[in-house]
């Protein structure tokens, strides 16, 4: 008796998953709960677990695009499969010594039926450039020849062609000049989609400011030990960036709201994304009610996000809502940028490398760490006047931290 495992509701929206990867092979004894699969939905990536204890057999590939409900796999009762797979190395080596003798055509090792045969499209590519298959070698399963094979046998010919010809024909340029294509994401697709929205659907504008993050560093550097060792987490930057981000909200609301229809959402809570790099593309987890957090409690919820985000454990809840987006290209060396919206929100703050420039204090010439800040926000419903001074009042807050704990 064999069980199907399909593809399990994943949330509301989403009707169709990508199979990304199988953990388990067909024919494996997988034990029950244990993770067969990865599934990727165009905003989280799922794992898929047996159902039952048994033996794997697969019916979709990996690439393959699912909807809910499809069947992606079988499981069969019982669990024999390694001795399955040692009985026919014996039967093989006996049928292989008969056939030597009546087939001497099958003594080459490593060779099949398919050694030499062309693939549809390899096949319909060699009749019409009228190259023969026998001169092609293949690359696929068993020696096959793939459409890749024809095509590289195709640009040989071309290249061949003129030193007949043309003797004196230009040498090809040195080095490498593969191409490699590979299906897109949902995630990826997704991301592209919803950024090429967010540019035609919204007036987007971008302001900038530059803080001076001294006083910052210098308080890092003086208790970051000591923060460590009671919080159990190191003390970052995001964690000012985000209370200062908060406190601004509070003295410009629209900075913090959203359009829906003809009507202006405002909130009076602040749940901030925070963007974040992983291995499948951008993502923005979500700290909820920032607003109402210490700096040890927004650094632990970065750091667990970050994790997650790098594993690929983000659930969709984790990563849906947000009232505001802080993203950080300071981490890869960005000097300036103007990000762009994450849409259904108003706008987003764009941190930046922290460089030594000279500045003017005083009337004296000086070297601070520099940080230049962006902030994109829609036009339609944050005015000039609150876009600057929402940025002017996080600078504030930054160049003096003691204001995030005194609320001034």
């Amino acid at each position: 008796m064999s069980l199907e495992i399909k593809v399990p509701p994943v949330g509301e929206s989403i009707t169709e998953v990508v199979l990304s990867r199988w953990i388990k092979n067909d024919g494996d004894v997988v034990e029950m709960d244990e993770v067969i699969a990865e599934l990727e939905s165009d905003k989280a990536t799922f794992e898929l677990t047996a159902e039952q204890a048994g033996t794997l057999k697969t019916i979709a590939a990996e690439g393959d695009t699912l909807a809910i409900g499809a069947v992606v796999c079988k499981i069969e009762d019982g669990g024999a499969a390694p001795a399955k797979a040692e009985a026919p190395k014996v039967e093989e080596k006996a049928v292989v010594a008969e056939e030597k003798t009546a087939a001497p055509v099958a003594e080459k090792s490593g060779e099949s039926y398919a050694t030499g045969t062309p693939s549809p499209a390899a096949g319909k590519i060699l009749a019409e450039k009228g190259i023969d298959s026998s001169a092609v070698k293949g690359t696929g399963v068993d020696g096959r020849i793939t459409k890749d094979d024809a095509v590289k046998a195709e640009a040989g010919k071309k290249a061949e062609a003129p030193k007949a010809s043309a003797p004196v024909a230009a040498a090809a340029p040195a080095g490498s000049r593969g191409e490699r294509r590979e299906k897109m994401s949902p995630l990826r697709r997704t991301v592209a989609k919803r950024l090429v929205a967010v540019k035609n659907e919204t007036a987007m504008l971008t302001t900038f400011n530059e803080v001076n993050m001294k006083p910052i560093m210098d308080l890092r550097g003086k208790y970051k030990d000591q923060f460590k060792e009671k919080f159990g987490v190191g003390l970052g930057f995001m964690s000012f960036f985000t209370k200062a981000v908060t406190e601004a909200l509070k003295d410009f609301p629209a900075v913090n709201g959203r359009i829906e229809g003809e009507e202006l959402v405002y909130n009076d809570f602040a749940d901030i994304s925070i963007a974040v790099s992983a291995p499948k593309g951008l993502v923005v987890p979500v700290i909820r009610n920032a607003e109402s957090m210490t700096l040890a409690q927004i650094e632990k919820s970065v750091l667990e996000l970050a994790l997650k985000a790098r594993d690929s454990k983000l659930t969709i809840e984790e990563m849906t809502g947000g009232t505001f987006t802080i993203t950080n290209g300071g981490v890869f060396g960005s000097m300036m940028s103007t990000p762009i919206i994450n849409a259904p929100q108003s706008a987003i703050l764009g941190m930046h490398n922290i460089v030594e420039r000279p500045v003017a204090e005083k009337g004296e010439v000086v070297i601070r760490p520099m940080m230049y800040v962006a902030l994109s926000y829609d036009h339609r419903i944050i005015d000039g006047r609150e876009s600057v001074g929402f940025l002017v009042r996080v600078k504030q807050l930054l160049e003096d931290p003691a204001r995030l704990l005194l609320g001034v």
